[in-house]
C-alpha cells in the first residue's frame, strides 16, 4: 500500500511527492495475488507449460532459470543478478502506481522479452498512456526514469533518475516501437494500435510529461540528501514530476514476492 505521507522540496525549488510504502507479509490472501500479478509481468500464466514442458523442466525451475533475476550473485563481484531484482521490482511498483492511482496504461510486455534476466531492459523504465478519445490532443504519455536503493548507505538515487530522465527524449521513441511490437507479438493487436496515437508527435501532437523516481528501503532514506536533487540541468524540467517511495526491509518483500511468484506458478 501506498500512502502520501509528506512533501519536500528541492534545492531548485521542485516538489517531490514522498509515499510511504507498506506490506504485510501475514496476508496471505493478498501477497499471493500481488505474486501471480509480479509473475505474470515477466511470464503469463496461460503461456508457461508451452515454454517449460519442450524442456522437460518444472514451471518454477523454468521461471527461476529463464525469466526471474537471481537472489545471488552467480560469479563472485557480479551484482547485476540482485541489482536487476530490486530494478524491476521498482519499476514495477512505479507501474502499477501509474495504472491504479494515476490512471494511466501501462502495457506489461517490457519484462517478457528479456535475454538476460540478470540484465535490465534497454530503453525508458516505465511508458504511461492515457487515450482521453484516440487522437484528441488531450491524450497524454508520461515516462518515468526509476532508481532503486534497498541496501548500503544513503545516497540520492532521485538525483540519479532525474539525469537519467533526461535521455528519454531519445530513448523514447525506441521505446514505443518495442512496445508496440511486443504487443503484436503476444497477439494484442487492438492495443497495439493504440500505441501509434503517440508515435508522430509532430503531426498529431499531444502533452507529453516526464517523471523521476526513487524506490528506497527505510534504512537508506535520507529526505536532507534528496532535498539537494537539482533538475537544472533537465531539458524538461518544466513537465517533470518527482516522486519517492521508501518502505521497510524492501529486499525482503522482494525476494519473498519472486520465490512465492515461483512456488505458486
Amino acid at each position: 500500500m501506498l500512502d502520501s505521507a509528506a512533501a519536500v522540496t528541492t534545492a531548485c525549488g521542485q516538489a517531490v511527492k514522498i509515499y510511504d510504502f507498506s506490506y504485510e507479509l501475514g496476508d496471505a490472501v493478498t501477497i499471493s495475488a500481488w505474486a501471480k500479478h509480479f509473475r505474470n509481468h515477466y511470464c503469463d500464466d496461460n503461456e508457461i507449460d508451452s515454454l517449460c514442458v519442450p524442456m522437460n523442466i518444472s514451471r518454477k525451475e523454468y521461471l527461476e532459470t529463464y525469466k526471474f533475476p537471481v537472489r545471488k550473485a552467480l560469479q563472485k563481484g557480479q551484482k547485476t543478478g540482485p541489482a536487476t531484482r530490486a530494478g524491476d521490482f521498482a519499476e514495477i511498483l512505479v507501474s502499477d502506481f501509474l495504472t491504479y492511482r494515476l490512471q494511466y496504461w501501462v502495457p506489461k510486455v517490457r519484462y517478457a522479452f528479456k535475454i538476460n534476466p540478470n540484465s535490465s531492459d534497454q530503453g525508458s523504465d516505465v511508458v504511461g498512456m492515457r487515450l482521453v478519445q484516440l487522437g484528441a490532443e488531450k491524450d497524454e504519455l508520461i515516462v518515468y526514469e526509476v532508481k532503486a536503493k534497498f541496501t548500503g548507505s544513503p545516497v540520492n538515487r532521485l538525483q540519479d533518475a532525474v539525469d537519467h530522465s533526461d535521455k528519454d527524449k531519445y530513448r523514447l521513441a525506441e521505446s514505443l516501437n518495442a512496445i508496440r511490437q511486443r504487443l503484436k507479438y503476444t497477439g494484442n493487436s487492438a492495443e497495439s494500435e493504440k500505441v501509434i496515437r503517440f508515435q508522430n508527435p509532430d503531426d498529431n501532437p499531444y502533452p507529453l510529461r516526464y517523471g523521476a523516481a526513487a524506490v528506497v528501503a527505510q534504512t537508506v532514506f535520507d529526505v536532507n540528501k534528496l532535498a539537494l536533487t537539482s533538475t537544472l540541468m533537465h531539458k524538461n524540467r518544466d513537465k517533470l514530476d518527482l516522486m519517492i517511495i521508501h518502505g521497510p526491509d524492501m529486499m525482503n518483500i522482494v525476494h519473498h514476492l519472486y520465490e512465492k511468484a515461483a512456488d505458486e506458478a
